[in-house]
């Protein structure tokens, strides 16, 4: 079922095979038309991960960085928009020689070309690749039809793992292994026989249900791997291999160990777990009414995690809803209950003014505030209204006739706005920046020469940054070829910083970016 967790197992075998000496690369594979995911509501399919290259992708490339260290790109996302954009392109062209060209095979065999090639540029040993969705669905059968062709010509070399939910019903109080027995039968109808079953569930499963699964399946039974819930998500791959998983893996596709290099999760999980002192951290935002508040802001809340866990402090995440301030200022009162508060990323007017005040409130009572790219756009527009005085100041985003466009349409995007042209043509991607020497940011890298990600249409207007470095709104990191600023800060203040740019994605479990480790720091302090 949908996220029953394809993309941390998947992110866990790859950094369970990486463990062993293999050289891999992770791929996911998603169902929709869409070319990317940059087009979809957060709040509808989750966070929208910008790789490296700018691809706006899945939030599982997330968890594949996170989990192996390694940066993704486009190589590691593939849809079915692009699968067919692609193949109508090669039409077109009259690549395909004056053949008729079909679904099936044409369809498959482009998936194929996609996975084959993310192999070759990645110089990986192991392709670990993800099906997004669920085996009934109609539109992954091209995918299942890829794997098939994949499998019957290269039968050594292709191995399939099937992520099945083993419910337990609460009246009941025992797992039940039908729905799973139903789902390997509708892979095998594809004409795909799972090499493993990942077994999700609340707690591991029973020896009795591994015994049927495997009856069902004609698998052994170590082949069927219990994946119950655990601690965080960063315990799977632990809890995978106390189940031998790798042992298996490699003894399924023909391979021996090369070494045996899992220690570094081991000891950070077991550290997380010793945790026991609580720190409050709120999240100002505004998707908070669909889907899950985890999945839209799931990279940020990752990033607190490893700025927090660095500290030796378990964070509790406070959600606050921007639009609760914009009815009842009195409830900007429950900023005081918070140790710092983050304003992330996102789009549109809805919830904004309640961001402004929330920034306003943080400013005046000294409370640790960090904004990410549209929090860097609110610390700016508080600033100019209550410490310029320019009350009309506004982002022509928010308020396209605003007097004083305090933060302004990039040149480049005038363009690309007027003519709705907007799939994957915001600035994407890695941007260098310098780094002033005497700021929180330099103290925080420790470099004056960074890079980061980024995604957006709008940027600071630099007719006002002079006007802003008086009153004391530091310019604090600028892009140098194009003279963007990407990063202020409040001088008059123990923490508030804004970022043009999205630091959480490259935060790792072992190693926290910067920006949130001091400003977890600056949290302790308050």
């Amino acid at each position: 079922m949908s996220s029953v967790g394809k993309g941390v197992a998947s992110a866990s075998i790859a950094k369970i095979l990486q463990s062993k000496g293999y050289a891999i690369a992770n791929i996911k594979a998603d169902m929709y038309v869409n070319i990317d995911a940059g087009t979809i509501r957060p709040a509808e399919h989750g966070e929208v991960f910008v790789g490296e290259d700018g691809i706006e992708a899945d939030q599982d490339l997330g968890n594949y960085e996170r989990f192996t260290n390694q940066v993704c790109t486009a190589d590691n996302y593939i849809t079915t928009g692009q699968v067919y954009e692609e193949v109508i392109r090669r039409e077109r062209n009259l690549e395909y020689k004056g053949e008729d060209v079909e679904v099936v095979p044409d369809i498959p065999n482009e998936i194929i070309r996609r996975i084959k090639q993310c192999q070759k540029k990645n110089k990986a040993d192991i392709v670990v690749i993800e099906f997004g969705g669920t085996v009934g669905e109609y539109q992954v059968l091209l995918f299942l039809e890829a794997t098939r062709i994949l499998k019957a010509k290269n039968p050594k070399d292709v191995f399939t793992a099937m992520v099945s939910y083993l419910p337990t019903p609460g009246i009941l109080g025992e797992q039940k292994s039908k729905p799973t027995q139903y789902a390997i039968r509708t892979l095998n109808s594809a004409g795909i026989q799972p090499d493993l079953i990942l077994c999700r569930s609340e707690k591991p499963a029973t020896p009795d249900i591994k015994r049927t699964i495997s009856n069902v399946c004609s698998l052994p039974k170590n082949r069927i791997i219990s994946a119950p819930d655990v601690y965080s998500i960063y315990d799977v791959p632990i809890y995978y291999e106390k189940e031998n998983l790798g042992n298996v893996l490699l003894e399924t596709m023909g391979l021996k160990s090369l070494k045996n290099n899992l220690q570094d999760f081991k000891r950070f999980s077991q550290k997380i777990r010793r945790i026991k002192k609580e720190i409050n951290i709120g999240i100002v935002g505004k998707y908070f009414n669909f889907k899950s508040c985890k999945d839209t802001y799931i990279s940020v809340i990752e990033s607190i995690n490893h700025a927090c866990w660095y500290h030796n402090l378990k964070p509790n995440i406070l959600w606050l809803d921007s639009e609760k301030y914009e009815k009842d200022k009195k409830k900007l009162k429950e900023l005081d209950d918070v140790a710092g508060i983050i304003i992330p990323g996102g789009f549109g007017k809805r919830g904004t003014e309640g961001m402004v005040l929330a920034a306003e409130y943080t400013r005046k009572n000294k409370i640790p505030y960090f904004g990410l790219c549209l929090g860097m756009q609110i610390l700016t527009i508080e600033f100019a209204r209550n410490v310029l005085k320019l009350k009309d100041a506004n982002s022509t985003e928010l308020k396209p006739e605003t007097k004083h466009p305090v933060i302004c349409t990039m040149e480049d995007q005038k363009e690309n706005i007027e003519n709705k042209d907007y799939g994957a043509t915001m600035r994407l991607g890695a941007c260098p920046a310098k780094l002033n020497k005497d700021s929180l940011s330099f103290k925080a890298y420790k470099t004056d020469k960074i890079s980061e990600r980024h995604r957006h249409r709008y940027e600071f207007n630099n007719v006002y940054k002079d006007r802003f470095e008086k009153k004391g709104l530091h310019v604090a990191g600028i892009n140098p070829q194009r003279d963007l600023v990407e990063i202020v800060e409040v001088i008059d203040h123990p923490w508030m910083v804004g970022v043009q740019f999205h630091p959480e994605f490259k935060s790792r479990p072992l190693i926290p970016h910067p920006l949130f480790r001091e400003f977890i720091k600056a949290c302790i302090k308050r």
